[in-house]
């Protein structure tokens, strides 16, 4: 695994040797470059890997790449208060969306503050706050560092003023996740800043708009996220008490996916987001209690053929069967036919074997009639099959071996669980 870094200027350095020196192509001294490094074990995802470009046709020496020059012609123009600031924001948002290296490298040359400054200033504009938002959101993907006071406090204002313009809201809920993710002081600056009854208030508002909804709901999902290795305790579990009990985000969600009944992006991270947020025993009967229960298993019945949707919704059945009641309403409801059909008919996917292998596990656990169940409906076997078919997935052996020991022990005796043994080896 590369683990030695270079920077940009390193690397750049050695494609003008090779060209110069050895009297390449681009293109062949470009690809020498990288190998070079990469045979070092070099990391080279924060590099980009193309010939800088001539800046201007006076000057044919002066190169740098596009994305610094168009970094530096916004920079003038912002400087200048130029007419093209819009049209310098849009290339820069483009040169950014071509990969993070580009980020990453306009990040080192304080693209942010300026950026921001765009942004400050267009703010009683719409039209150039868009342009301003997406260049904001096109940098700081993958760059959560980037977030400072100043910016956080102006997203929050931006967020609080335009609650009723859903495509600048929704352009903001973005930036928010992409500071969010694996940055745990950014999610706690943000959740005390009020971000949480923006998010919720936002879904409920806008719940006809499924871009909104699904933005929204994907930056409630990362504030209960516990991935920054560099926190040893987040405040995951504490923000979704917040979330279900201060902001009624368990009903905003549960409504929000019964007014998207055919839109499959939206549902899926609708129902990621109750997975996340069934941690409690009474929050997995809320989500029975609002319809949520019912609404996932006709999901299920009428999606199987759709393979990311059904991951999620299998996702969430597992997570709101921790509640052992909730457990019976889903095998009394067909859940368990469902989730074997669902791995019957995905079984190539090592991702819905997983989630349907955990989901009937948890089924099974301390319910021997449901065990009964599984077991009639082919649910073994189903787990079985899967074992067999991804050999390496750890996800799917661990998940099914041991407690579905336990089930044919509990339901059939000695002899079958010896004969499961004998057919999965």
């Amino acid at each position: 695994m590369a683990t030695r870094r270079i920077t940009q200027e390193t690397f750049d350095a050695v494609v003008r040797e090779n060209t110069q020196e050895f009297d390449m192509e681009d293109s062949e001294a470009l690809k020498e470059a990288i190998e070079q490094f990469e045979s070092q074990g070099v990391d080279l995802s924060y590099i980009v890997k193309a010939v800088p470009k001539v800046c201007s046709e006076e000057n044919t020496e002066d190169q740098t790449h596009e994305v610094l020059q168009a970094l530096e012609s916004l920079k003038a123009a912002v400087a200048s208060s130029s007419a093209s600031v819009l049209e310098d924001l849009r290339v820069f948002t483009q040169q950014c969306s071509l990969g993070f290296a580009q980020r990453y490298l306009a990040a080192q040359k304080e693209a942010y503050p300026t950026i921001l400054a765009c942004c400050q200033r267009a703010a009683g504009e719409k039209e150039a706050l868009s342009v301003a938002l997406a260049a904001l959101s096109a940098l700081t993907d993958g760059q959560p560092d980037l977030l400072d006071v100043e910016g956080r406090e102006f997203l929050i204002g931006a967020l609080t003023v335009h609650q009723t313009d859903a495509a600048l809201s929704c352009v903001c809920f973005r930036i928010v996740r992409h500071f969010c993710l694996k940055h745990e002081n950014n999610r706690q600056g943000l959740v005390k800043a009020g971000v949480l009854p923006l998010l919720t208030a936002s879904i409920t508002r806008h719940i006809k708009h499924p871009e909104v909804v699904r933005e929204a709901c994907v930056a409630l999902r990362v504030m209960t996220f516990d991935d920054d290795v560099r926190v040893p305790f987040g405040l995951s579990h504490e923000h979704v008490k917040m979330i279900a009990l201060e902001h009624n985000g368990l009903k905003v969600i549960v409504e929000a996916a019964k007014a998207h009944p055919g839109n499959t992006a939206v549902l899926g991270e609708l129902c990621a987001t109750l997975s996340r947020l069934a941690v409690r025993n009474e929050f997995c009967q809320d989500i029975v209690d609002l319809g949520g229960l019912t609404f996932m298993i006709t999901l299920l019945a009428d999606s199987l053929d759709r393979q990311e949707l059904v991951k999620q919704v299998l996702s969430a059945l597992k997570a709101i069967a921790g509640n052992d009641d909730v457990k019976d309403s889903i095998v009394n409801g067909g859940g368990a036919e469902l989730i074997v059909m669902a791995m019957n008919r995905h079984m190539a996917s090592a991702q819905v074997c997983e989630q349907g292998c955990a989901a009937l596990c948890v089924l099974a656990l301390r319910k021997p009639n449901n065990c009964k169940v599984i077991m009639e409906c082919g649910g073994a076997l189903a787990a079985l099959q899967a074992m067999k078919t991804h050999p390496a997935e750890v996800g799917v052996q661990v998940k099914p071996s041991v407690r579905y020991e336990l089930v044919w022990l509990q339901q059939y005796g000695k002899f079958e669980l010896e004969d499961f043994n004998k057919r999965l080896k």
